[in-house]
């Protein structure tokens, strides 16, 4: 597409903002942009149409829901105060996150003054995220028993692969081996939504928690139903250090995914680590991963699950594109199971 040099394209104003063009289909929905058409009828992004777009990234950044920046940008300030309330809790974590790796730069200067050199991994481990917690166990079937290690874990962890790799039990084992960690499965049905009622109804503060995240997800144009009640119920609850999430996807439509994964992204530090089996591009949108992310790919051969980089042309990059489809094309594989043979 031929612009002039005051308009973009949708994939270079959405470079020039650092969002994705999903993001900014995503604000046109919404109504909340409206970009110029060519004379072609392709999208183009003028300098009004920029500003607007950076300003709508800007309270996205915040932790803003669409409907919040909707309000926003119309002068309303309703929702403002839980909105920057959470964003300043969050704020609050990182300040202590970069407090404790000051006192790790600092105890590493200490050690130099006195003579010693410190090892390649003390001084890797300023620049890891802020999980340090790790595990290594043998894997199960359908591998050969392999020792898998699982280091600097991202916030978000995405476990991908196809029909047959294993991805579901290499989540389990994750969960039996990770310290402190918790396995949330399939069971988000009708049923499963009237247990996790049952749960908020005996601890108020969960309820409370609950509400809050829905109100966010439904502002931000999920919808309502006892799959997403079960899941965020699950994340809401408090003792966790990690969730391994079976399928996040599961039951839920195209925009509660959208809603889903952009408020997962923005939690504050000291929320649980997530790993979510997934084969959404709703939900993994290759564009837009972040450094906070990781993806770990189960291939197809049964080869060791291994980190793939969210880059085009890095190792395994397009296995794990092609393990990925959108919600309604997921639909239609949705209850196949892989064959398998039968294990004593």
């Amino acid at each position: 597409m031929s612009t002039s040099a005051q308009f973009l394209s949708p994939s270079e104003a959405a470079a020039r903002l650092g969002v994705s063009a999903k993001a900014l289909r995503l604000y046109e929905r919404r109504g909340l942009i409206k970009p110029i058409r060519t004379a072609a009828g392709w999208r183009a992004y003028g300098p009004a149409e920029m500003a607007r777009a950076a300003e709508i990234a800007a309270l996205r950044a915040l932790g803003f829901s669409l409907a919040q920046v909707e309000r926003v940008l119309r002068g309303d300030p309703q929702g403002l105060e839980p909105a920057l309330a959470a964003h300043q809790a969050a704020l609050e974590g990182r300040i202590r996150q970069l407090a404790d790796t000051v006192l790790m730069v600092g105890a590493l200067r200490t050690k130099i003054a006195r003579g010693s050199v410190p090892t390649v991994d003390e001084i890797a481990q300023l620049a890891r995220p802020q999980s340090d917690a790790g595990t290594a166990f043998d894997l199960p079937w359908p591998w050969g028993g392999e020792r898998f290690e699982l280091n600097e874990i991202r916030p978000v962890n995405y476990i991908v692969g196809p029909l047959g790799s294993g991805k579901t039990r290499l989540a389990r084992a994750i969960a039996e081996n990770l310290p402190g960690a918790e396995f949330i499965g399939l069971d988000r049905s009708a049923d499963g939504g009237a247990k996790a009622q049952a749960r908020m109804a005996a601890d108020p503060a969960l309820r409370s928690r609950v509400d809050q995240t829905l109100t966010w997800l439904i502002d931000d144009g999920a919808e309502t139903s006892p799959a997403l009640v079960a899941l965020v119920v699950a994340l809401a609850s408090e003792a966790p250090a990690t969730l391994v999430v079976d399928m996040v996807e599961q039951g839920l439509d195209q925009a509660t995914q959208e809603a889903l994964i952009a408020h997962l992204r923005q939690r504050g530090p000291e929320a649980p680590s997530l790993f979510l089996l997934t084969r959404s591009s709703a939900i993994l949108d290759l564009a837009a991963v972040g450094h906070d992310e990781a993806i770990i790919l189960c291939p197809a051969n049964h080869s060791p699950p291994t980190r793939v980089a969210p880059n085009a042309g890095a190792p395994g990059y397009e296995a794990v594109a092609t393990c990925l489809a959108s919600p309604e094309v997921r639909a239609r594989t949705a209850g196949l199971v892989a064959m398998r043979p039968q294990v004593a």
